[in-house]
């Protein structure tokens, strides 16, 4: 690994790091939960993003499964580069949805208090902005790293997303009936026009 995929590699930890610190000190204040998910509901979609985080940061799996440590990509300034900048949009995509959701925002499926539907600012694009640029923020670490673990973290964490969307999805028309069916019919859930 030359010098620049090395620094590049520290960058993309300092920036998760920095979006981490982010995410816990905003959690305050929050709204108080009326209704909150199940431990194993919980944990189908947590352990999909424990094993992504391990793969991310644990290279000496590549002892005993030596495909992860492969390159998937060529070594060099570009690949980085570009995943650093796609890393830094992502993030910034789901800072921004978190806070036009505001108070309403919770780490498990969660119905507050005086919970609102909220179809403004990136909401206005996809249902679930905060999944979209974490997994685009995540997808550019991949590229940082250039391995092939950094893929399969994508593909899991892709996974707990859907899971959780739907299960998110499901109480939320629950909570909001038709306006959230028509909010469905008119935003896609993860990629503008797509999906």
């Amino acid at each position: 690994m030359d010098s620049f995929e090395n620094h590049a590699q520290i960058a993309a930890v300092a920036i998760w790091i920095a979006w981490l610190l982010y995410w816990f000190v905003s959690a305050f204040g929050n709204k108080a939960a009326a209704r909150v998910d199940g431990w194993m509901s919980f944990l189908t979609y947590r352990a999909p993003l424990m094993l992504a985080c391990v793969l991310f940061f644990a290279r000496a799996l590549g002892r005993p499964w030596p495909w992860l440590v492969r390159r998937f990509l060529p070594p060099g300034a570009l690949w980085p580069s570009l995943g650093l900048a796609v890393l830094l949009l992502g993030l910034a995509l789901s800072c921004w949805a978190r806070v036009v959701l505001g108070r309403n925002w919770s780490a498990s499926v969660q119905l507050k208090r005086g919970h609102e539907l909220v179809t403004a600012g990136p909401y206005r694009w996809v249902r679930h902005p905060i999944y979209t640029g974490v997994l685009t923020g995540v997808l550019g670490s991949a590229f940082v790293m250039g391995e092939w673990r950094g893929l399969v973290a994508w593909a899991l964490i892709l996974v707990s997303f859907a899971y959780k969307l739907r299960h998110e999805e499901r109480w939320m028309r629950e909570q909001f009936g038709a306006a959230y069916v028509d909010y469905m019919r008119r935003t896609k859930a993860l990629i503008p026009g797509v999906w």
